[in-house]
């Protein structure tokens, strides 16, 4: 599958984009970016033997294709999510219409208890942190949450950018916050070393591991990769602060470099994750 970026949650004061914008957002993550990050999805699920008797609760769920890779190897998912329309969109996938029918369940919000239920033994959050300012702080409650859902000793799964120097996007992601107010509020960072071993530590996990994954960005051309990477919500406030076509401009002049000769557009990115166990 071609590589994608990834779905972060919508800023505290971020301006909601009108229902039609939304929805065409929408479309574009599940069509062009979410595939992005499958190497990360099938390396943890490899590392961690995710199989029939897996239990999964997937938090930022997307439109649902980390789950259906899980569903595959015979998980029983669950995927939450704040993104209504996402969420619409996983639905369509999950259709008994869509072919063969998985134990995939989703919920909008933050995770709640069932007690009909059984304890989840995996969480993940597949929402790369390290990237914009405060992008982990969305990330506590569900995660917080999430936790109280699980048997104890469960894996939990945080992932996060690499460093600057070994992810191509990087250079792409930084006009996000040159277009934004002068103190880039929200705007890129780069990726700190110890970004997700903060996030576990808040959350009271306890480190069980981690590795690298390479995920690379790839686009049929130029406008599916100024498409996808708008997807992310990464440039919301840069649009805003702005217009949508200086906005499309400033990220197509900065995907240059990586267009390649037949049109594609092609961008080598590195991608940790860290494994960590509730107590």
């Amino acid at each position: 599958m071609t590589p994608t970026l990834v779905q972060h949650r919508p800023h505290a004061t971020s301006a909601a984009p009108s229902p039609a914008e939304a929805c065409a957002r929408a479309r574009d993550w599940a069509e062009i970016q979410e595939r992005m990050l499958v190497p990360l999805y099938e390396a943890v699920y490899e590392r961690l033997e995710v199989g029939s008797g897996t239990r999964l609760l997937g938090l930022g769920c997307g439109s649902g294709l980390a789950l259906l890779i899980a569903a595959a190897r015979g998980a029983s998912a669950t995927g939450c999510d704040t993104h209504r329309e996402r969420l619409a969109l996983a639905r369509e996938r999950m259709a008994p219409d869509a072919g063969e029918r998985r134990d995939v369940e989703l919920v909008e919000g933050d995770p709640a208890a069932d007690p009909a239920r059984p304890p989840y033994n995996l969480i993940t959050a597949f929402q790369p942190i390290g990237c914009a300012a405060g992008d982990s702080e969305g990330l506590g409650p569900a995660l917080a949450a999430a936790v109280e859902l699980a048997d104890h000793g469960s894996a939990v799964v945080l992932t996060g950018w690499g460093p600057p120097e070994r992810c191509a996007t990087s250079g792409v992601l930084r006009v996000a916050g040159r277009l934004t107010d002068p103190l880039r509020t929200g705007g890129w960072r780069p990726a700190l070393r110890d970004d997700l071993e903060d996030v576990a530590s808040r959350a009271g996990l306890k480190p069980d591991g981690s590795g690298r994954v390479a995920c690379p960005f790839g686009y049929a051309d130029m406008e599916s990769a100024v498409r996808g990477l708008l997807s992310t919500g990464l440039y919301g406030a840069a649009v805003r602060a702005t217009d949508q076509s200086q906005v499309e401009k400033e990220i197509t002049e900065a995907l240059h470099p990586h267009r390649r000769r037949d049109g594609t557009v092609w961008m080598p990115n590195v991608f940790r994750y860290l494994i960590a166990r509730t107590r």
